[in-house]
């Protein structure tokens, strides 16, 4: 177990604690360990029908086997591997709406998705196509009834998250499924949050397209892949080649990919026991958190979320304010995604589950990983309370009641 704990020369022992993993977590040592030979010394062009070459396709080949048995996807050619989650959701978006453009034009996405999926449905609507985005409940729940109306035969893509990264609620995926291909339509789901850290089964689940990324679980950045199921009709976003089967051309990231493999069969393999460690972790900060303080809230659903996601609010006061006292004490923590956080506007994702604006904007997400401990989750239960009084203090939307 890694422990981020310093000591400041000439000043007091302070801590430095990361519970931003939602953002970016560390490279496990032992996929670093795994990445290294192929960074130094193993260096073919996976292309090339040479012993150098053959030699990493092989290693491509055997990461593409893990990743696929953590999702128990039926063939590891299912497995396409990108540059990372982004591109994975323009691929699996714009690489069935083009291909299916002569069946429908008509894509369906929630209104708490990732921008990589929200931004491409935007784009596709200036090409000839439609997009419907479906509310979600204030736990963050897709609307059953909303989906159902909005499916037709002119649908063919519906792209739900499995797991939401800002609030922590798990959709539930293997009912809108069959909500989905009810109407022939296929489902995509982005799993970046969710994969390793909760058990994924594309084929119990009836999953058709699947994002995953390699660092949202200990693995290196900029690498990622997207399942496809045999029979799903899609067509290539970025042209060359015709690396991984024509469906993304380019040199294939080897390290990465290599990292990337390793980062999944460890993750297969200590899923079950690290799971329940971080939601025993997670329930004692979300109940330390929210007890001592009152008017504090819990973002999205209480039991049915990510194991690792601690999202709160807290009324009167900024979530950036929070933020800057927490950093300053030696805790990195966020407002929501990382992706939206140069924006002054609240996320949507809050707003989507029904947040006014001066409570979206009070919002704090911790996300737990493998270094944090019971110690760490001590010292944030301790100093919350404390930070919340002094912001609420210098506050004047602060009722007076509250301050006596």
């Amino acid at each position: 177990m890694w422990s981020w704990v310093s000591e400041c020369v000439g000043m007091s022992r302070t801590k430095r604690i990361y519970m931003d993993h939602a953002a970016g977590r560390p490279v496990d040592p032992r996929v670093l360990k795994a990445m290294l030979p192929y960074i130094k010394s193993v260096y073919g062009n996976p292309s090339s029908p040479h012993s150098f070459g053959q030699e990493t396709k092989q290693a491509i080949e055997v990461a593409r086997t893990k990743v696929a048995e953590l999702i128990n996807a039926e063939r590891e050619e299912s497995i396409i591997f990108t540059s990372g989650a982004t591109e994975s959701n323009n691929l699996a978006i714009k690489g069935v709406a083009y291909r299916n453009k002569d069946q429908g034009t008509h894509l369906i996405m929630s209104g708490v998705e990732h921008m990589s999926v929200l931004n491409p449905c935007k784009f596709l609507t200036t090409r000839g196509f439609k997009a419907t985005s479906i509310p979600v409940d204030q736990y963050g729940f897709v609307n059953l009834t909303n989906l159902e109306e909005e499916l037709t035969s002119e649908t063919t893509l519906v792209s739900i998250m499995y797991g939401n990264g800002e609030i922590g609620t798990i959709q539930p995926v293997k009912e809108i499924s069959q909500m989905v291909h009810g109407k022939n339509a296929y489902l995509h789901v982005d799993a970046t949050a969710a994969n390793g850290q909760v058990p994924i089964d594309v084929r119990e689940e009836g999953i058709d397209l699947l994002t995953t990324s390699s660092n949202d679980m200990y693995g290196p950045r900029g690498v990622g892949a997207l399942y496809v199921r045999k029979g799903v009709r899609l067509g290539p976003v970025t042209h060359g080649g015709g690396q991984e089967w024509g469906l993304r051309s380019g040199t294939e990231n080897l390290p990465g990919i290599v990292g990337f493999g390793k980062a999944a069969e460890i993750a297969a393999e200590e899923m079950p026991t690290e799971s329940k460690r971080l939601e025993k972790l997670r329930d004692r900060l979300i109940k330390g958190l929210l007890d001592p303080v009152p008017h504090s809230f819990l973002n999205g659903h209480p039991t049915k979320r990510l194991p690792n996601n601690v999202a709160v609010r807290y009324s009167f006061i900024e979530g950036e304010s929070i933020l800057l006292d927490l950093d300053a004490r030696g805790v990195a923590a966020s407002s929501g995604s990382a992706c939206t956080a140069k924006t002054l506007e609240p996320s949507h994702v809050l707003r989507g589950i029904g947040l006014k604006h001066e409570e979206a904007h009070g919002s704090v997400l911790f996300t737990l990983g493998k270094q944090n401990t019971e110690e760490e989750v001590s010292y944030v239960i301790r100093i919350m309370p404390e930070i919340v009084k002094r912001l609420r203090e210098m506050s004047p939307l602060t009722p007076k009641e509250l301050m006596e």
